[in-house]
């Protein structure tokens, strides 16, 4: 592998983990805040892909598009929350896992019967073109922009839950559920704020995605998994082991899928090797799962 190879590879992992992270980290906070599981997670990311297409196609502006699906994204979720979920909270881990895969479905079905299995959702095309970072190494603009926009929303993300009021009262909900309230804290807004907030970050994922991958029904249940994947291995409740894990899983997906086609072509054939090289590599992700748990079964950052 050449440095420019590695270099390109690299920020190919580093980009596709920021947008694990703004999947796995309002998966990680409304499990480690509201202590549910929700599978209609990735639903959201699909409603944020599909009406970031809508808006965009509306509009005429991919800014403009993308910025009006975010919040409405937020409000879907949150009408979601208030009439459906709510009623989930009292109940087992078991019948939050059968009710929001029933969500998943439903959605499903509403995306269809609104717009279809699948939309366009081009690029904008001042950003379709490469930029040289260094002398032999090009990489495209548009995958900057989401790596650029990835690390401010981390950074973000932090910020307003670690030093933050609102940020405290997340840690207080998520510590004790019962004295937060105790002390004040409207416990039922604040579920509604973070599954809105989980929600928005779901529709940013979807909404830059989208030029890259199909925006399509079903589109959230593979990402979903990987999102598991993440806060396994960072920790449920973890912000920063979510970012950690995020991180991790892109790296290991994004090199697996370059180096093992590579190293099966020099036992197996080239037809062989590029077909099982991809399976290999998805296998590495959860083997890397498989490691952590042995070493450390609360996950890296578990929180306290």
């Amino acid at each position: 592998m050449t440095w420019i190879l590695f270099l390109e590879q690299a920020l190919n992992g580093l980009q596709f983990g920021l947008m694990l992270f703004l999947l796995a980290s309002g998966l990680t906070l409304v499990f480690g805040v509201m202590d549910m599981i929700n599978l209609a997670h990735g639903a959201l990311y699909m409603v944020g892909a599909f009406l970031a297409a809508w808006l965009v196609q509306l509009t005429q502006s991919f800014l403009l598009g993308v910025l009006l699906a975010i919040p409405l994204t937020a409000l879907f979720a949150m009408a979601m929350e208030l009439t459906l979920l709510r009623t989930l909270y009292a109940r087992d881990h078991m019948s939050q896992v059968l009710a929001t895969f029933s969500l998943i479905l439903i959605i499903n079905e509403g995306v269809r019967m609104i717009w279809g299995t699948d939309m366009p959702l081009p690029m904008p095309s001042v950003l379709s073109g490469p930029v040289e970072l260094l002398p032999g190494l090009y990489y495209p603009s548009y995958r900057l922009v989401i790596i650029a926009v990835g690390l401010v929303l981390a950074a973000l993300l932090y910020l307003a839950v670690a030093h933050t009021r609102a940020g405290a009262w997340v840690r207080a909900g998520a510590s004790n559920r019962e004295m937060a309230m105790a002390m004040g804290v409207n416990i039922k807004a604040l579920f509604t704020l973070v599954f809105g907030l989980g929600a928005a970050l779901c529709a940013v994922a979807g909404a830059l995605l989208g030029p890259l991958l199909a925006v399509q029904v079903g589109m959230g249940e593979s990402i979903l998994i990987l999102a598991f994947v993440v806060i396994v291995i960072g920790g449920i409740g973890s912000i920063w082991g979510a970012f950690v894990g995020s991180l991790l899983v892109g790296f290991v997906d994004t090199f697996g899928r370059t180096l093992m086609p590579a190293l099966l072509r020099e036992v197996f054939p080239p037809q062989v090797a590029g077909a099982a090289g991809p399976a290999f590599a998805s296998i590495l992700v959860y083997l890397l799962m498989a490691v952590v748990l042995f070493v450390r079964p609360q996950g890296l950052f578990a929180r306290r």
